[in-house]
């Protein structure tokens, strides 16, 4: 009997604590907090041929102030920002070369130095281009992927290798497989951040040169395999690299077969089917933050607006009505989809540009200026999307 009692108390006392628990489960569905989204860019304005581009096809972009350089098939183009003009140079011009594969600008001396694919590099100055190439020079190759500025030295990464050329001593190295970690030598990409310059490498993953100790690391996909990535997370996705972007302590990487964020200690993976990228084609990457990273793909734009909660956005242009959309989305759900008048121009997009609160996007059909009044890093509440969507609604 003494034992039944302490039974019927035991299930006395645990039926009260469901009660209560089912009471706070109850209480926090009803009254907890709501779902929280990213800023999605809603205003958007583009420029092509038809506003003045020299050529629609787009590989670079690179914002200076109220000046937004632009690098296309067949010409270099300068957008003003304050009136929306856009001036433009080609052969005719004084440009070497048609082709405008890759920008950067010298923050000391506001020069603007340009890749060229298949005419070497050039510096634009004092409106006069001052011409670099395999005969004139030590540059490696004449077809320049990609352009970055480290202190005083500019990086040229060709089909061929690396190129490091000093503008105060005149003195070039170049780097290939015979004095650096190159598997293969055919370089896509170059960004410099922090004491540290990134190649993104065909074959060869991403190569990391400490400028001070002039010393090599690189980081490959641990797991030997071409095709696949067989371990997940155990570091870069695929030896295929496209693009580098260092911010914040945080390695940005896009490779043909998926994305990477690197923190100095742990990898991950970002591909199509768990996430909100439209594809795992990556052509370029741009971080904003340790939690923010935009990626340029051949099917759209794949933002990770919040890393913490795996929350992204993508945009992409309807081929049929060219409108544009917007699609929110947090561990593969979604959560708001947003049909826009304007997005990107094309969903082939090539390059990202951070400005400020603003983005810029080069795509094969023109650029895509996303303007961000209000921007704001991470995720907010809902509600901060009613005042927006109610006037995109209005505009449609």
């Amino acid at each position: 009997m003494k034992y039944l009692i302490i039974a019927v108390k035991i299930l006395m006392v645990c039926s009260l604590l469901v009660a209560r628990r089912s009471a706070l489960g109850s209480r926090a569905t009803s009254h907890g907090p709501r779902e929280k989204l990213p800023y999605v860019y809603t205003e958007w304005k583009h420029f092509t041929v038809n506003t003045g581009l020299p050529n629609d096809h787009v590989f670079a972009i690179k914002a200076d102030g109220p000046k937004v350089w632009v690098g296309t098939e067949n010409g270099l183009a300068c957008i003003d920002k304050r009136t929306g003009k856009i001036k433009s140079w080609k052969e005719k011009d004084g440009l070497p070369w048609r082709v405008v594969s890759a920008l950067d600008v010298n923050p000391k001396t506001g020069e603007l130095w340009v890749g060229l694919f298949g005419g070497g590099l050039a510096r634009f100055s004092g409106g006069r281009f001052d011409h670099w190439h395999q005969l004139n020079s030590g540059l490696v190759n004449d077809v320049v992927y990609g352009v970055a500025i480290e202190n005083d030295n500019v990086w040229a990464a060709t089909t061929a290798g690396a190129s490091r050329y000093n503008t105060v001593t005149g003195e070039w190295t170049i780097y290939t497989e015979k004095n650096s970690p190159m598997e293969e030598i055919w370089n896509y990409g170059v960004s410099y951040d922090a004491g540290k310059v990134y190649l993104g490498i065909w074959g060869s993953g991403v190569l990391e040169f400490d400028v001070a100790t002039e010393t090599w690391k690189d980081y490959l996909d641990p797991d030997g395999e071409m095709e696949i990535d067989l371990y997940r997370d155990d570091g870069i996705v695929h030896v295929i690299s496209t693009g580098t972007s260092y911010i914040d302590g945080i390695l940005w990487v896009s490779t043909y077969f998926g994305m990477n964020r690197y923190d100095g200690r742990h990898w991950r993976g970002f591909y199509e089917h768990e996430t909100g990228l439209p594809s795992d084609f990556g052509n370029a990457v741009k971080g904003r933050s340790a939690n923010e990273a935009w990626f340029a793909t051949d099917k759209g734009l794949g933002v990770l607006a919040d890393f913490p909660s795996d929350t992204w956005v993508t945009y992409t242009m309807d081929p049929n009505t060219h409108r544009g959309k917007a699609v929110v989305s947090q561990n593969q759900k979604v959560l708001e989809a947003i049909d826009m008048p304007k997005s990107i121009p094309h969903n082939y997009a090539l390059w990202v540009e951070i400005d400020g609160n603003d983005v810029w996007v080069g795509t094969s059909k023109g650029v895509g200026w996303g303007i961000g009044p209000g921007y704001y890093k991470g995720l907010k509440d809902r509600a901060v999307y009613k005042a927006k969507i109610v006037k995109i609604k209005a505009e449609n």
